[in-house]
This record gives C-alpha cells, sequence and structure tokens, in this order.
C-alpha cells in the first residue's frame, strides 16, 4: 500500500499539473468506488464542472479541493496510483495485440505510460484542457468519494487521523506525548493510522532499523534515548523517501508513470536472507500481528 512517501509525491505531482483545471466528465468501469453515492450519475453530479484549486494529502488520502467547497478524496490502498496523461479507447480485437485486453491506452508510444504497471486504467477524470487524469488500480480497491469539505473532512477516514509526522508542529515533546500510557508492540503502533498518520509497513522497518529497536518491542519499555532515536528517524527517513519519490516493488508509480527509487536504498525491508549493510548479519523476517516485519538480529536485540 503506497505510504506517505507515495501519497505525497503523487499529491504534489498533481498539484502542480492540475491546479484551475475543470472537470468535464467522467468514465468507469468500477462503479463500485463510489460507496459514499447512490450510483455513478449521483458522484458524477457531484464533481463534473469543478475546477479544482490545490492538491495536497492527509495521511494516505489524496484531496482534491475544488470550486463550490466540494473535495474530492481518494485513497489508493493497495494498488492504486494516480496518473496524468492521454488515453484512447482501444478497440483492437486482434489476437497478440500488445494492448490486447485493455480498454485504454497511451495515445503515444513509449515513456513511463506504457509501463505494464501503468495498464489498469479503471477510472478517469477527463479535464478541460485535453489531459486525463487516470486511476490505475489492478484489484480495485481504491476509494473514491466527493462532497462538501464539511462533509468530507469529518468522516472517519479524516477526523480519525493521527497527527502528521512531518508537520513542523510535530515536535518531540508531542511525539513523546503520545506514549503516555500506550501499550503495545513499536511496529504495530507506528502503523497505527490513529497514532501517526502515513506510516506504513515498509518505512515502520527502515525506521526502526535505523533506530536500532526490535520490531516486537513493547513500547512500554522504550526508554527516552530510544524514542528521541525514533523521532529523529521518523522524520529523517520519511523526507528521504519523498526525496526519492517513494518505493517501487509492484504497482506504485508516480503521476507521471515513474518508479520511486527509496527502493535502490532500503535497508532492511523485503530483504530477507541478505547481508545488513551495518554488521553484516543476515536480515530476518518475522511475522507482528498479520504483517511482515524485517530487522537485524545483531542491531535490533530484542
Amino acid at each position: 500500500m503506497p505510504e506517505l512517501p507515495e501519497v505525497e509525491t503523487i499529491s504534489k505531482g498533481l498539484d502542480k499539473k492540475l491546479k484551475n483545471k475543470k472537470i468535464t466528465r467522467i468514465w468507469t468501469d468500477w462503479p463500485k468506488y463510489f460507496k459514499l453515492h447512490k450510483n455513478e450519475k449521483d458522484f458524477s453530479r457531484q464533481i463534473i464542472g469543478k475546477k479544482i484549486l490545490k492538491v495536497s494529502r492527509r495521511g494516505k488520502n489524496i484531496l482534491f479541493y475544488l470550486s463550490e467547497k466540494h473535495i474530492l478524496l481518494i485513497h489508493l490502498k493497495m494498488t492504486g496510483h494516480l496518473l496524468i496523461g492521454e488515453w484512447k479507447q482501444n478497440r483492437s480485437e486482434k489476437l497478440g495485440e500488445k494492448w490486447q485486453g485493455q480498454k485504454w491506452v497511451p495515445t503515444k508510444d513509449g515513456g513511463p505510460l506504457t509501463d505494464p504497471f501503468n495498464r489498469f486504467i479503471r477510472l478517469i477524470f477527463f479535464l478541460d484542457n485535453g489531459k486525463m487524469l487516470a486511476l490505475s488500480d489492478v484489484r480495485r480497491f481504491a476509494k473514491v468519494l466527493c462532497g462538501v469539505e464539511e462533509k468530507i473532512l469529518n468522516l472517519p477516514d479524516i477526523k480519525n487521523l493521527g497527527p502528521e509526522p512531518l508537520d513542523k508542529r510535530f515536535t518531540y515533546k508531542k511525539f513523546g506525548e503520545l506514549f503516555k500510557n500506550k501499550k503495545g508492540v513499536i511496529k504495530s503502533v507506528l502503523m497505527d493510522q490513529g497514532f501517526i498518520s502515513g506510516i506504513g509497513n515498509i518505512y515502520s522497518d527502515e525506521i526502526l532499523w535505523l533506530s536500532k529497536i526490535h520490531p516486537s518491542r513493547r513500547v512500554e519499555g522504550l526508554k527516552e534515548k530510544e524514542l528521541i532515536a525514533i523521532y529523529k528517524y521518523i522524520k529523517q527517513n520519511l523526507k528521504k523517501a519523498i526525496r526519492l519519490r517513494g518505493t517501487s516493488f509492484s504497482d506504485y508509480r508516480d503521476s507521471e508513470g515513474r518508479r520511486g527509487k527509496y527502493s535502490l536504498f532500503r535497508r532492511v525491508y523485503q530483504r530477507e536472507g541478505e547481508p545488513c549493510s551495518r554488521c553484516g548479519i543476515e536480515i530476518k523476517r518475522i511475522k507482528i500481528g498479520a504483517r511482515s516485519a524485517h530487522f537485524c538480529p545483531i542491531c535490533q536485540k530484542e
């Protein structure tokens, strides 16, 4: 699932290219995206004719602030990513055709939009400048909501989120206060979106490796110097991942259809069996809850 760096990369890219563009119509082959609405027509009435004023992020949600005080919220879930470009409907039925089975194909050959992971176009917003905003989502898990600002911002999706870890107001003092009377395993706590927003499986592993803390440690037993390390590396690591435009292992791509580069620099995530870059000992993987946790058994002692 895209985490804070991936969603931040996409939202910044969209904000640069979509400001003051008007949505003229939509297309989808998966109306189940619109769970807040009666049907596709109801969703269309909310969004067609609206101008995009800005695009921002809250947690793992992308928020499109629209004219008439509306917000379009898109959560990419497991396999979704948003792309800007131009596509045409594929009417070819020839066996062996390069794009066989796809409903939409890029208008230009070559380039990042032709990446196979960008081919699962499920939803398109047509814009008044001739461009399209497309959702590629192989597993169709994404969430798409539109409504007046007050309604969207008061949904549990937004209202129940924890603080933003890169917010300047998120000081170590506020971070430390979150741990007062907090119980649980540190890996799971960092991934709790109601505790701190935006951190998932990838970056919790990376942050804990940098902090030299075992992912199964109980938060009740963490010392202050360990909390200071976690706080430091949350900010440092997420900023680095944003500079590298996120992590691409399979589905994630940025708004231009390009891969993120953080995967080239990761220390432990999905490096089971490889040597730790700090001590040389083999990276291990365990299950915590239903999620995998990767760690170094020497650098991150229980």
